[in-house]
């Protein structure tokens, strides 16, 4: 038990020793304004080049992100249909459609599915 102990605790000053070697090595030391900055052709840019970004359409994706999660997590549960209890299959089931609408009527009630906003 000591020396599973023992490797377990090696390998992880290891693991620490080679991360932080990494990290200090992988640093840049000198920040260049020039190279931080946006290339248009040699010139100096018109405009900002930080466009900005609408939460409204950050949020749809997530919404969009999580229901298409939902749908690889269904598309199992049908193929599974065949070989388990049918009674556990639609309890399983119903409660995890049951959360998917539940889900769906917290952002419906919260306004997010309104796209003329």
């Amino acid at each position: 038990m000591f020396s599973i102990i023992l490797t377990a605790t090696i390998i992880m000053m290891i693991s620490f020793i080679v991360m932080l070697l990494a990290s200090i090595l992988s640093k840049k030391t000198l920040v260049d304004r020039e190279k931080s900055s946006p290339f248009e052709c040699g010139f100096d840019p018109k405009s900002s080049s930080r466009l900005p970004f609408s939460l409204r359409f950050f949020l749809i994706t997530i919404i969009f992100l999580i229901f298409d999660v939902e749908i690889a997590l269904i598309l199992p549960m049908i193929i599974i249909f065949k070989f388990s209890n049918l009674l556990i299959w639609t309890t399983t089931s119903i409660i995890f459609i049951l959360i998917l609408l539940i889900g769906l009527y917290h952002e419906w009630n919260q306004g997010m599915l309104n796209w003329s906003n």
